[in-house]
């Protein structure tokens, strides 16, 4: 099989370019029961699924995130714009974090800013975060030009198909480094924040 790793490429930065995230004022203003949080966010980030049948969230998902303490519970079965946003930073942390390190990392928000009571909520906090977005975009975009081009000039005197599929390889390789090197940065950093107390079981 051939790989055209330059239209691979090309598609890859046109969908970079297109990406967006869910800004706080597409998010209902109105509590929603868990099945309208799972159909909103569905909708909202199914441009990031890989496969079709992929599911963004599910109940049995939010249970778990409440179980494990990422999410503050409901009130009367309904959740607030607040938990919403949560639910995004967890949907993006899940796949690179442990839930014992989105806990420790989102502890300090709950606490602090889920009701707005330190003079920030977790409106601003999000907006904040994520006005960060485009100008990430656009160094990354340059970043992976860079290994692609890097990674072009490996294994030169091999033979077609042997040299796209090794160069392509080497290309992986060079992004999964990055990966790998950001995680265990984000790992240390996680490492320094107060552990969250186990709250206690009911007798």
């Amino acid at each position: 099989m051939t790989i055209n790793t330059e239209d691979m490429l090309n598609s890859i930065l046109e969908s970079l370019a297109r990406i967006d995230y869910v800004k706080p004022s597409q998010i209902p203003d109105i509590d929603l029961y868990m099945d309208q949080v799972t159909t909103f966010m569905d909708t909202q980030l199914k441009t990031s699924k890989r496969y079709e049948e992929d599911k963004i969230l599910t109940k049995t998902m939010i249970n778990n995130y409440a179980k494990n303490n990422l999410l503050p519970p409901p009130d009367k079965k309904k959740y607030s714009k607040e938990h919403v946003l949560l639910l995004i930073f967890i949907y993006y942390f899940k796949n690179l974090l442990s839930i014992k390190d989105i806990e420790t990392l989102l502890t300090p928000l709950t606490k602090k800013y889920f009701e707005g009571s330190a003079g920030l909520d977790m409106t601003k906090v999000y907006e904040e975060v994520f006005s960060l977005e485009k100008e990430r975009l656009s160094a990354l975009t340059e970043d992976i030009v860079a290994s692609y081009q890097s990674a072009g000039k490996t294994f030169e005197n091999q033979e077609s198909p042997d040299r796209e599929f090794l160069q392509l390889f080497s290309f992986i390789c060079t992004l999964s480094f990055d990966v790998y090197i950001k995680k265990q940065l984000i790992e240390k950093i996680i490492d320094t924040f107060p552990k969250p107390e186990t709250p206690k079981k009911k007798k």
